[in-house]
Order: C-alpha cells, then sequence, then structure tokens
C-alpha cells in the first residue's frame, strides 16, 4: 500500500503475527531500511519476521527516493525521511490493531528513528538501532561523508557515486544542522542496540557510545559480522526477537 506524505507516495508493507483475534491491540513496530537499501533485503525481511513471532505486527516502509517510494534518491534528505516517518508514526497510530507503538531502523535509518523517537517521544514505547549511522551529520560537518571528502564550508552541488547514484548537496547541508546527541538524550523508553563489531561502514565504536548515553540502552554486539550482518543473521534475529519478548512480558 501507499501513504501520502505532501504529494510523495510511501510504500509500506503492513504484516500481522499468527493467530491474532479480530480486534485485538497488538505492539507494533514501524522497520525501515538504511541509505540506498529497501524493505526487501534479506536483513530487513528477516528482521520483520523476527518481530512478527515475537508477537508484534510489522509496518515495513521505504523512505523518500527508496523501494517503490516516491521521490528522487538525489533529493533526498534526512528531513524528508523524517516527515516520512512520522506520516508512518501517525498512521500506525490511528489503526484500531495497534498497542504499544515502537520504531526499528537499520544505518540511515537507525539514525532516523532515533531522530523520531525523541520528536514523539510521549508515543514511542521502545526503540531498536541497528547500526545506527548517527555519524553523518557529524561527517558532513567535517567534510566527510560515506566515503566522500568535501569542503564542508562549500558543500558541492553534487557528491558521491553509490552505484549510478549522486546526492544533492543539499543532503550535506540538512546534515550539518542535526545534532544526534540532543535526540539521544530526549528520549528516555527502552532501547536495543544492534551492531557488528567488524562493521565497515559505521563504526561500531557508534553503536557502543550510543549505548551508553542513552538512559535505559542495552548493546548486543554480533561478533565477526559487518554492516548488514551476512555472516550472523541469525544471532541479530535472536536477539531482537528475545528483546522484544521481554519488552511485551514486561506490560
Amino acid at each position: 500500500m501507499f501513504l501520502m506524505d505532501d504529494g510523495i507516495r510511501i510504500h509500506v508493507e503492513a504484516e500481522m503475527p499468527e493467530g491474532i483475534r479480530e480486534g485485538e491491540k497488538v505492539p507494533t513496530v514501524v522497520l525501515i531500511h538504511g541509505f540506498t537499501g529497501h524493505m526487501e533485503e534479506t536483513h530487513i525481511v528477516a528482521v520483520g519476521k523476527a518481530l512478527r513471532d515475537a508477537g508484534c505486527a510489522v509496518l515495513r516502509a521505504e523512505m523518500y527516493g527508496h523501494g517503490l517510494s516516491g521521490g528522487e534518491f538525489r533529493h533526498h534528505t534526512i528531513y524528508k525521511w523524517l516527515t516520512n516517518l512520522m506520516t508512518v508514526i501517525d498512521y500506525a497510530r490511528g489503526l484500531d490493531s495497534t498497542g504499544d507503538l515502537y520504531l526499528c531502523g537499520h544505518s540511515q535509518g537507525g539514525m532516523a528513528v532515533m531522530l523520531a523517537a525523541a520528536m514523539k517521544h510521549d508515543q514511542i514505547r521502545g526503540l531498536i538501532p541497528m547500526s545506527p549511522a548517527w555519524m553523518i551529520p557529524e561527517g558532513a560537518r567535517e567534510g566527510f561523508l560515506l566515503g566522500e571528502h568535501f569542503d564542508p564550508d562549500h558543500v558541492p552541488d553534487t557528491i558521491g557515486a553509490w552505484g549510478d547514484r549522486q546526492l544533492d548537496g543539499n543532503y550535506i547541508r540538512v546534515a550539518q544542522t542535526i545534532h544526534v546527541e540532543e535526540a539521544i538524550d530526549r528520549y528516555d523508553g527502552p532501547v536495543l542496540i544492534v551492531h557488528g563489531d567488524e562493521d565497515e561502514a559505521v563504526p561500531y565504536r557508534y553503536g557502543q557510545e550510543a549505548a551508553k548515553r542513552y538512559r535505559n540502552a542495552e548493546l548486543v554486539t554480533i561478533e565477526g559480522d559487518d554492516h548488514c550482518y551476512g555472516r550472523h543473521l541469525d544471532r541479530v534475529t535472536e536477539a531482537i526477537g528475545a528483546w522484544m519478548r521481554n519488552q511485551i512480558g514486561k506490560k
């Protein structure tokens, strides 16, 4: 299905856990991908299944310029992702089946859910950032982004080459204004951070630092694994499923 965010179509796939009775409210998780990603990536699909197996409804969503959602990749920014994400959150909150609401995101999506949880801290029961790329704003201010160097005081009109894709310089300008530390400090709900200690894209220390800064966080280290958990995805899904069952059991 598609939701509309100020004229932009957001592709969303809604999935319910088995055995749900009509009219029953269930924990619901909004799950988003990362930079250049989409909802059908192996690790996103696997995490979605783990959450459903734990008794949650899952809304997998594709953000601006990614997957089947509207907008061009080169024109996406973190602000645009955040307005998309809040649209999906508001939709989820309006469903009769939604109980407690959780956010889960990978990489840039991990950073996005950290920011959204701060904005909607009174509505989000828990948060699962996976390999969260919250170094993006820091890199944008220093002149380094996802392998590309530039002058942060004279941002180029176009940057990067990810396959045949490039970014508009406005992506950098937007990222420079974001301070994820403030978002971390604003959210006091339970947080599970999952991070591979051989992540080639987002240094593992960012997972460690986020876990220390959050007031109520647990860090699960996936030893020997990379950014998208290509070696030990089973450990990721086991950890997320166990954490979510524990959160549900606390109610």
